[in-house]
């Protein structure tokens, strides 16, 4: 452990990170600088130089990446259709990606020979982290104290802590692990580690219990340029106000909450609960908008990829060339997907009530039951016969021969070897 003169922390204040300072000046003598980036935590940033530097950081950055992280990370995973497992709409997945390239660059510039990280060796972060790492700079050493100290529980951590008195919120009472940003909140931990346990409605943060929401559905209007939110209610919005604009509205009404088991990289299952209101709203609202203006081909095809691109965000691969190529297409699908979706809120649901777009695809006059100047419904007769050929075939031949059409294989027995 004498090898490492300085590390860079990539630093939440949460129990984790802030029991790792103290434990890497003790264990590895090295000089510690805490990085903390604002993803949209809000509060959680308040006072966390100070903590850093009182618990033996030399240093602490703390930089605002909530722009870059939206237009960079969060925009082209809707884009994409991106939700792993049909469920989870990866809020933590492709936070660590902008976080840790974030965190080699200021190792660079400090001449720090090392990086470090709070996952443990459980979880799918650390592959996350890791990655990213290998991605921007190899040689840089990665230390990752839960793969190496003594430390087996949040209760360890917590009792740890408190013997070096380091201020935490964290208690023994309540001991679930959170991870928050303006995209979602994770919760995990605690008495959810058993999946039969309901929530406890003191666990959500971002929305409302459906049950106390208002009685009285909202209307919402998003609008869309390219595949990206650029509107609320017809009032163009940046990203970022954008994304806080709509959490608000559809977590007043309790839309984005999901209670999950899901399947970890690492190979055990896990039980998460979530609230993503925004991403709820526009994940919806930019399929359905899809639905309107790509041909069926390309929509299907867009269909069968999203999983795969959802799996590479889930499992830290954001910087591959598979990720990249898969950008490319999905950057050609979304030159048409402009226009507009209305949807409304009500206690916890999010349905769409309307779509339009310059671009459409949908044509009345050939939808209509009415009207046959555009469409020959006799035309239909032949594409039946057409698509169905092989159906008609095969039932020929069974009827013709009085059961299913079978061939005896030979007796081969009864040729002999020369």
């Amino acid at each position: 452990m004498n090898n490492v003169s300085k590390v860079v922390l990539a630093y939440s204040g949460g129990l984790d990170t802030s029991v790792i300072i103290p434990w890497l000046k003790e264990n590895y003598h090295c000089e510690v600088i805490a990085f903390a980036a604002d993803v949209g935590q809000g509060e959680e940033l308040d006072g966390l130089e100070e903590k850093a530097i009182k618990t033996g950081a030399s240093k602490c950055y703390i930089e605002d990446l909530r722009k870059p992280f939206v237009e960079h990370y969060i925009w082209p995973t809707l884009r994409a259709g991106a939700v792993y497992e049909a469920r989870y709409l990866l809020g933590t997945s492709f936070a660590r990606p902008i976080i840790a390239k974030r965190q080699v660059e200021i190792a660079e510039a400090e001449g720090a020979d090392a990086v470090a990280h709070g996952c443990t060796g459980k979880g799918n972060d650390q592959v996350r982290f890791e990655l990213t790492y290998k991605a921007m700079n190899p040689k840089l050493e990665v230390i990752a104290p839960w793969r190496e100290w003594d430390i087996r529980s949040r209760e360890d951590a917590i009792a740890y802590a408190e013997s070096k008195k380091i201020p935490i919120t964290a208690t023994r009472e309540k001991i679930y692990s959170n991870d928050r940003n303006i995209w979602h909140i994770s919760h995990e931990g605690g008495d959810l580690e058993d999946p039969w346990n309901e929530p406890k409605q003191g666990l959500f943060a971002l929305t409302t219990d459906p049950e106390e929401a208002p009685s009285k559905p909202e209307i919402v209007d998003v609008e869309f340029e390219k595949g990206i939110p650029v509107g609320i209610n017809g009032e163009r919005m940046e990203a970022v106000p954008l994304l806080n604009t709509l959490n608000k509205i559809a977590g007043k009404h309790g839309v984005g909450r999901i209670d999950i088991v899901e399947n970890r990289l690492v190979g055990m299952k896990s039980r998460g609960v979530y609230e993503t209101p925004a991403g709820t709203v526009l994940n919806m609202a930019h399929s359905d908008l899809e639905s309107l203006v790509l041909d069926r081909d390309t929509l299907h095809f867009k269909e069968m990829l999203a999983p795969k691109y959802a799996e590479l965000v889930y499992n830290g691969q954001w910087f591959t060339p598979l990720r990249y190529a898969l950008d490319a297409f999905v950057e050609n699908t979304q030159q048409d997907v402009s226009g507009s979706v209305k949807l409304k809120l009500y206690k916890g649901n999010c349905l769409v009530v309307g779509r339009r777009s310059p671009y459409s695809l949908y044509r009345e006059e050939l939808a209509t039951f009415g009207e046959e100047d555009v469409y020959d419904q006799k035309d239909a007769k032949g594409f039946i016969n057409l698509y169905g050929l092989p159906l008609k075939v095969r039932s020929l031949v069974e009827m013709e021969w009085g059961k299913k059409v079978s061939y005896s294989e030979p007796d081969y027995s009864k040729f002999k070897r020369d």
